[in-house]
């Protein structure tokens, strides 16, 4: 008991926000009367969450470099989707060649206010907030007020597909999905306990092994029952799987790679890392390069969902993403932080968006409840971090 209370205070903000997930889920479960976690719905928090996901991995990375945000991507992911209908339905270009220019022209956006923000030292606050109105402009400028539809199957497919089921015959359960998820539950329990042995081969601090036993088991129970749970309506969205390579992606790069150190430890302590060695332009630079990248995947995806690119896209969007991160976990002054956080963050975005729309709340009611689930997560982080001195 005493080793399980050790780890719950360790870990005590990435729990609390776990917990806050699961209340939030559970409370707005009774509210809605059992109509927030049906297959159906638990399929539609994926699809219509999708694009903040993505934007509040990108967004993670800005954050930890000292506090950073980027005020454009919403306005960056309204333009590429404006950007990539153009390409399709306007010149009748091929959707993979299109998607790549347009994640291309992406990146060019990102090395655009990287190079004010890390080479000229213009704050990243005034560098994004003139993006977020030059690139809503051309995004007005390009749809000339209107609206670009329909896109090819083959687009839309990205955001709103399902992997085909392979095993089944099209009716009852989704067998590939039950597959898939007993084969992750497995995989996750072999790097779970090869990271284990890993470590007590080289005599660092390992849990008991209760306490390993039961965080592995709630786990995997959570990811076979997350897609019986999906298996039950369609299976698992394409979109989940692009969600689910990013997040393992970014986790590995943020944890076990150079760049994901410097990223850490330009957030905190920049001088420190230039001493260190570290190319701190360079660092900055990239990340908003990513972030750009992100945004106009997630404005690919937004586009391919609404099966449109209209000249409001992306409203807001940065809003979320922003807030996504700060719920999860990251610090308002950089550093501290991690990419299942800024997911966790989301959800609970995700979960409060789906849950008072289904229960009939007025969007003003909506961004008023969002405002202060923001406000109290980052007094808890300074709280936290006040009571750890």
């Amino acid at each position: 008991m005493d080793n399980i209370l050790h780890t719950i205070k360790t870990h005590m903000r990435q729990y609390a926000m776990v917990v806050a997930l699961v209340s939030i889920m559970i409370l707005f479960q009774i509210l809605t009367e059992g109509i927030l976690l049906k297959p159906l719905n638990v399929t539609n928090l994926v699809l219509q969450n999708s694009y903040i996901l993505v934007l509040a991995i990108g967004m993670l990375l800005c954050i930890l470099t000292g506090g950073n945000i980027d005020l454009s991507v919403g306005s960056t992911a309204a333009f590429v989707g404006a950007v990539s209908a153009t390409f399709i339905i306007t010149f009748n270009m091929p959707v993979v060649p299109a998607i790549a220019m347009s994640l291309v022209i992406g990146a060019f956006v990102g090395a655009w206010q990287g190079y004010w923000i890390a080479y000229v030292r213009i704050p990243a606050f005034i560098v994004t907030l003139s993006g977020m109105l030059v690139f809503r402009g051309l995004t007005m400028v390009i749809l000339k007020g209107r609206t670009l539809a329909p896109f090819p199957v083959s687009y839309q497919k990205i955001a709103s597909g399902f992997i085909p089921d392979f095993f089944g015959n099209g009716e009852g359960l989704h067998i590939t999905t039950i597959l898939i998820g007993v084969l992750a539950s497995l995989f996750y329990l072999f790097t779970e306990l090869r990271s284990r042995r890993g470590k007590q081969k080289y005599d660092f601090s390992v849990s008991s092994m209760p306490v390993f036993a039961l965080k592995v088991a709630v786990l995997m129970s959570v990811i076979n029952l997350f897609t019986y749970w999906l298996a039950r309506y369609k299976g698992i969205p394409n979109v989940l799987v692009l969600l689910i390579v990013l997040i393992l992606a970014y986790s590995f790069m943020t944890n076990k790679t150079i760049a994901g150190r410097h990223i850490y430890a330009f957030g905190g302590n920049e001088k420190a890392a230039k001493l260190s060695g570290v190319k701190t332009n360079r660092v900055l630079f990239g990340v908003y390069v990513n972030m750009s990248i992100l945004a106009a995947l997630a404005g690919i995806i937004f586009a391919g969902r609404l099966n449109a690119a209209t000249p409001k896209a992306g409203n807001l969007f940065e809003l979320d993403a922003i807030a996504s991160c700060f719920i999860g976990g990251a610090s308002a002054t950089g550093g501290v932080g991690t990419i299942v956080g800024a997911i966790i963050g989301g959800l609970i975005m995700g979960v409060l968006n789906n849950g008072m729309s289904i229960m009939g709340i007025s969007i003003d009611w909506q961004q008023t409840i969002k405002g202060l689930v923001l406000l109290f997560a980052v007094a808890f982080d300074v709280y936290t971090k006040t009571k750890s001195k």
